[in-house]
């Protein structure tokens, strides 16, 4: 259980180590000693997204992981006060309004293909960075491929979801990585507000079948996770307050060349009001040595960034022809959503024996 240790000014005399920032406000100091981390990433197919929360130990001062298949999930229901929906990132998925199109009865492959076509994502194409979400995250304001959903029924319109890809099922060679397997298909969706909720109705492209389902807003999370290929609400991320960051797969913009889907990413929490920042290390000292001298009084709180969840991103690691590696000449600074802050440095991008998805990461509280 968490618990709130505060480092009083009047009362530095007992505390041995210092735990004021250079603007000397008091930090809360969770009950941990840090630890050296493996997320279960799965290997080189990246088949889960975890969830870590650093301040939420087990008795061997192991932080706390949640983890999915990344197939688990299609539609994220923002639980906010703004109606957004969000598509899953993970499994490349894209979408867009078919215009004209009224009645999902009438949508079909055939008269759905000028907008199919269109709707493609990592493709190098600039132009369809429309069919995806803002890589930012900081979704209530940001731009969604969904747009927000009206009060009004007769403004939402039916969205083409291009479903992305499975996980990819077979062999992958040692030190790569393969973010998606086979083509996921289409399905017809048009979402509504249900009172405080959201109600779905959504069909396979092809078919007449229409299924629906009401989401509730729960606010302790970020979001309400919902299967298209399940017909079922599913547990994705923990509580809000109560995960840091995520190991994913991520579709992200490469600037001029459009969407892009990249492995081994990691996101904060900014929905859940967690910041971070990087620190660059330069010779002489190594990223070991900076990592390790760092103290609480070294964190510069206009450093933190809240609205773009790339923060760590793919920052720390580096691709080279003969192959990928932890950037050694940086580290992390988390301030997570309870106000504890972190020191974190990636120590493995892959196993010893050279799979990759199997990441390693050293943390400390400050």
């Amino acid at each position: 259980m968490k618990k709130l240790l505060f480092c009083l000014l009047a009362g530095a005399s007992i505390i041995s180590q210092s735990c004021i920032n250079d603007n000397e406000d008091p930090i809360a100091v969770p009950p941990i000693e840090g630890q050296t981390v493996e997320p279960s990433v799965g290997g080189g197919a990246q088949p889960n997204q975890v969830w870590i929360d650093l301040s939420e130990t087990d008795s061997q001062g192991n932080p706390k992981q949640t983890f999915n298949r990344r197939t688990d999930w299609d539609l994220a229901f923002y639980t906010g006060n703004e109606f957004k929906v969000v598509l899953n990132s993970s499994i490349a998925m894209g979408a867009g309004k078919g215009p004209n199109l009224n009645d999902l009865t009438q949508v079909n492959e055939i008269n759905a293909k000028p907008f199919t076509d269109l709707i493609q994502v990592a493709n190098f194409d600039a132009g369809n960075e429309i069919y995806i979400d803002d890589v930012k995250g900081n979704f209530p304001t940001s731009t969604t491929a969904i747009g927000e959903v009206k009060a009004n029924d007769a403004e939402n319109g039916i969205y083409l979801i291009n479903m992305g890809k499975d996980i990819y099922a077979g062999t992958v060679p040692s030190g790569s990585a393969l973010t998606g397997g086979d083509l996921r298909g289409w399905m017809k969706v048009q979402i509504v507000r249900n009172g405080e909720g959201y109600k779905i109705k959504y069909a396979e492209l092809n078919s007449n079948v229409i299924k629906e389902a009401v989401i509730t807003k729960n606010n302790a999370y970020n979001f309400k996770f919902f299967s298209l290929k399940n017909n079922a609400e599913v547990s994705v991320q923990p509580e809000k307050k109560k995960w840091d960051i995520s190991f994913t797969v991520f579709t992200n913009i490469f600037e001029g060349a459009g969407s892009y889907v990249y492995a081994d990413f990691v996101t904060h929490n900014i929905m859940g009001g967690a910041g971070a920042y990087e620190v660059k290390v330069t010779a002489p000292m190594t990223a070991t040595e900076a990592f390790n001298n760092f103290k609480a009084s070294d964190i510069d709180n206009s450093k933190f960034v809240y609205n773009d969840q790339r923060t760590i991103g793919g920052n720390w690691r580096t691709a080279s022809p003969s192959g990928s590696a932890v950037n050694n000449s940086v580290f992390y600074i988390i301030k997570d959503p309870n106000g504890y802050y972190f020191k974190l440095k990636f120590m493995r991008l892959s196993s010893p024996d050279g799979e990759r998805g199997r990441p390693q990461f050293e943390f400390k509280p400050l």
